[in-house]
């Protein structure tokens, strides 16, 4: 489905005009040269566009409904997938993927948020927004890889954990807190990688991790952007000035230090533009970062994910 931002408008014109012209061209009319200068001048209108966007536009390109989403992801890194179904207590929550696979030819545990492209399957994936039973779902393969001292990927896209009344009924704060408890002790490698969106304790529930990446185009942050101008100014169409002032993107993130390790490239103009050349680069860093942790202990992985996480806060007497 053709799906694009209004800031994306002007290069999907010049494109459309591409494809009219290749469609027209014929052997006895050629259009060569007017469809290279076309592809230059839209080479050089996307490079141009994507190299001055701001933060709310960056929000806009990590929610994109062709962004990948873990189920890509796993097409394109690895094999032998095998999902895992059900919190052993409730039922499935199709919002977080859960499964075993391998990397580079070696067993894993992934996890991932899973948003969901039409209207259907976003119903049926909930947003990308999990429950309480996602969540011991997402636990119940952790402490699975752990057991047979797997590495574990986490792929975080999500708005934030879902606020139903139901799923407060059901312990939603207890499961993202057991969670944060949980993923601190693990004593295998564990990669987190903010693809989309990382909303709240929602995707902070699978971030606790060894090593954490972000997407050149993800954003991360303790509140949507939407979320912060509804509390701030009881107006969430300030989303953008909420944005600005939230500093949620990946470059804004990395200049933080402590939070994140690595900010991955993407294709210009966003992940959703070449999926297998953006699943590449992410492939690259994610065997870079698992071969150093395999170094370590299980007692110097939690030691070291520890003091990760213990150095974002700062004690002031």
């Amino acid at each position: 489905m053709q799906f694009y931002l209004d800031f994306e408008k002007p290069i999907f014109e010049l494109e459309r005009k591409i494809r009219e012209l290749r469609d027209f061209s014929t052997d006895n009319v050629d259009f060569s040269s007017d469809i290279k200068k076309l592809e230059k001048k839209a080479a050089k209108l996307r490079e141009d566009i994507f190299s001055n966007l701001d933060r709310w536009q960056r929000t806009q390109l990590a929610r994109h409904m062709n962004r990948p989403y873990t189920l890509d992801y796993i097409e394109h890194m690895f094999t032998d997938w095998f999902e895992v179904h059900g919190d052993r207590n409730f039922r499935d929550d199709p919002a977080l993927v859960c499964g075993f696979a391998r990397f580079n030819a070696e067993p894993c545990a992934v996890i991932g948020h899973q948003k969901g492209r039409d209207t259907k399957e976003k119903v049926y994936r909930n947003f990308g927004m999990p429950n309480p039973e996602g969540y011991r779902k997402a636990l119940r393969v952790m402490k699975m890889a752990e057991q047979f001292g797997l590495p574990i990927f986490c792929f975080v896209d999500t708005p934030g954990a879902f606020p139903g009344i139901g799923a407060e009924e059901r312990g939603q704060a207890e499961a993202i807190a057991r969670n944060l408890r949980e993923m601190a002790a693990l004593t295998v490698p564990t990669i987190i990688t903010i693809t989309g969106e990382g909303g709240s304790g929602g995707a902070l529930a699978i971030a606790v991790g060894n090593r954490v990446l972000m997407m050149e185009y993800s954003v991360y942050a303790v509140i949507s952007p939407e979320g912060c101008a509804a509390i701030l100014w009881n107006d969430g169409t300030k989303g953008p000035i909420a944005a600005e002032a939230l500093k949620l993107t990946a470059a804004d993130i990395k200049e933080l230090k402590v939070v994140i390790d690595e900010v991955v490239p993407e294709p210009l103009g966003g992940a959703h533009i070449n999926p297998a050349e953006a699943a590449a680069k992410l492939k690259e860093s994610l065997t870079k970062h698992l071969e150093q942790l395999k170094e370590m202990s299980g007692e110097e992985l939690v030691e070291q994910r520890y003091q990760k996480f213990r150095a974002m806060s700062v004690v002031v007497e």
